[in-house]
């Protein structure tokens, strides 16, 4: 792929909230799959796995579960809670569920012994959840992310025999789009998140260069 193809994808893969019940291929899924696994991880330990759900009861499951978390997380107060609205209530009608899950022993958590919650290990699965987002979106695809089903990970864990050394880490709908794919994102410019030297250095040049 040319640099500029990759970033052209890049510009427009957001989140698709609206999906049509046509199958998406297997052939094409394990597509996504092949070049999604090419995604940087500590150690390259490779420490990920799809669970791929196309049957109807288990979409439904995890539809269930989503509503039922989301309700947790708004009746919790909290700020800035999505509102499930269409793709929510109709999560189950999503043709394929990508289950994603990493083996906690992949995992290199070297933030742990700070005094505030560890990140650092979701960077050996985000990335490649972040590509498979990318393939999806060259393949023409419309694909979204959640992670609201986390909080059910031991319910997760019973439905889909999922052994204990392994974490939920998201939850991809993918299918083909409603409606047209985005061909521009709106997001901040580069100066308003990037400085020079220090975190009140300058604004960093957010020239972009076509």
């Amino acid at each position: 792929m040319r640099l500029v193809d990759l970033y052209s994808v890049m510009r427009v893969a957001g989140q698709v909230r609206a999906f049509r019940p046509d199958p998406v291929p297997t052939a094409t899924l394990a597509r996504v799959l092949e070049h999604a696994r090419f995604a940087p991880n500590g150690g390259n330990r490779q420490g990920w796995r799809v669970i791929v759900v196309t049957d109807p009861e288990r979409r439904c499951a995890l539809r269930d579960v989503h509503l039922a978390q989301h309700h947790a997380y708004v009746a919790a107060g909290a700020k800035g809670a999505p509102a499930h609205g269409h793709l929510g209530e109709h999560l189950d009608e999503v043709p394929v569920h990508l289950l994603v899950l990493v083996d906690l022993r992949a995992l290199a958590i070297l933030d742990q012994s700070l005094s505030r919650p560890a990140i650092v290990g979701g960077a050996s699965i985000y990335p490649f959840v972040q590509n498979i987002l990318l393939a999806l979106r060259s393949e023409g695809l419309g694909g979204a992310i959640t992670t609201l089903v986390v909080g059910a990970e031991p319910q997760l864990k019973t439905m889909f025999e999922i052994p204990e050394s392994y974490a939920v880490a998201a939850l991809v709908l993918c299918g083909w789009p409603r409606d047209r794919l985005p061909t521009r994102l709106a997001r901040d410019p580069v100066s308003s998140f990037a400085t020079r030297n220090s975190f009140t250095g300058p604004p960093f040049d957010d020239a972009v260069v076509s």
